[in-house]
């Protein structure tokens, strides 16, 4: 396993991390849910992510029960607050109030007294950014969260967090956890150069696109029956991603994972860890061999020729290609 330090922080992540969205509490049962946390614990993956809002607490609860079999100092744990979790309207967003009553809850779901990274799941225009950081700095001071980090959060709005922590004294924003994949590159243009600028750790969802990258749909057919894009919660978020056109490339970027003698699992999320911001690439297993096939992604070496053929295969696809 390959660890890397999440930007300027002490903290050391695992390369790939296992993520818990639309898997655990939902489309996983319980008892494989743990079996693949543990494996993944026993295969040196250190950081597990999940949020209050995945399966409304279910996968908390999972990711907790599988991981209090390990020692509590040896693995890097995050969860997140934002979206709604009841039908009214104090138990949503990033005012005071919901943030210290959703880090409690998340906490008994967890089983824990803290958890190491504690994101803002997304921005929220309806309260006072100051409101927001003091929340996330108390929660900080109380011991109950590490490193506060931030979720699909534009440079402008990290770059006001950050100039008001400093002239605050509070404690900054540490790492961001944007999307990034191949279909998908809008990070590269701002996102990463400014994490580079700030010593700011960046963890990546989605690096596989929904599963799209890993060769699984195909143009002109419906989705297995059994896939994330039959279901019809994912179908909006990744429709984006299933045009006749982008699926004709990943079907010759699939050919070419296998000339290369790598799946399109691995060479998709190699593609992605090349780049020297990014500190951890999550990755969703709903069992253990799919886990066991992406962690091969760690041990990819390839030719500079392959890498080329790569990107002139989505060189003109669009939608923030580079």
């Amino acid at each position: 396993m390959e660890y890397r330090r999440m930007g300027k922080s002490g903290l050391k992540l695992s390369a790939l991390g296992l993520g818990s969205w639309f898997t655990y509490g939902s489309k996983t049962d319980r008892e494989t849910a743990i079996r693949t946390i543990r494996r993944a614990y026993e295969l040196g993956v250190n950081h597990f992510d999940t949020a209050d809002v995945y399966a409304r607490g279910e996968a908390e609860s999972i990711v907790g029960d599988a991981l209090r079999a390990f020692p509590r100092e040896t693995y890097v744990l995050a969860t997140k607050v934002y979206w709604p979790m009841g039908d009214t309207v104090t138990e949503r967003g990033l005012s005071r109030k919901h943030i210290v009553e959703a880090i409690d809850a998340s906490l008994r779901r967890l089983g824990l007294e803290y958890v190491d990274i504690y994101y803002a799941h997304r921005f929220d225009p309806d309260t006072d950014l100051e409101e927001t950081l003091r929340a996330f700095d108390d929660l900080v001071r109380a011991g109950k969260v590490l490193y506060i980090g931030v979720s699909m959060w534009s440079v402008e709005q990290m770059r006001a967090a950050r100039e008001l922590a400093e002239k605050l004294l509070l404690h900054p924003i540490a790492v961001d956890q944007p999307e990034y994949n191949l279909l998908n590159r809008e990070i590269e243009g701002d996102v990463l150069p400014y994490a580079r600028a700030h010593g700011l750790g960046v963890v990546v969802y989605s690096p596989l696109a929904q599963g799209v990258l890993t060769g699984k749909y195909r143009p002109g057919q419906a989705p297995p029956s059994s896939s994330r894009a039959a279901d019809p919660r994912m179908r909006g978020v990744m429709e984006r991603y299933l045009d006749d056109d982008t699926l004709r490339r990943v079907e010759r970027f699939a050919a070419l994972a296998r000339d290369a003698g790598v799946t399109p699992s691995q060479l998709a999320l190699a593609w992605v860890l090349r780049r020297p911001e990014v500190t951890s690439a999550l990755v969703g297993a709903s069992r253990p061999e799919q886990l066991e096939e992406n962690l091969g992604a760690l041990d990819v070496r390839l030719s500079d020729d392959v890498w080329s053929a790569v990107e002139d295969i989505f060189a003109d696809r669009g939608e923030g290609s580079a």
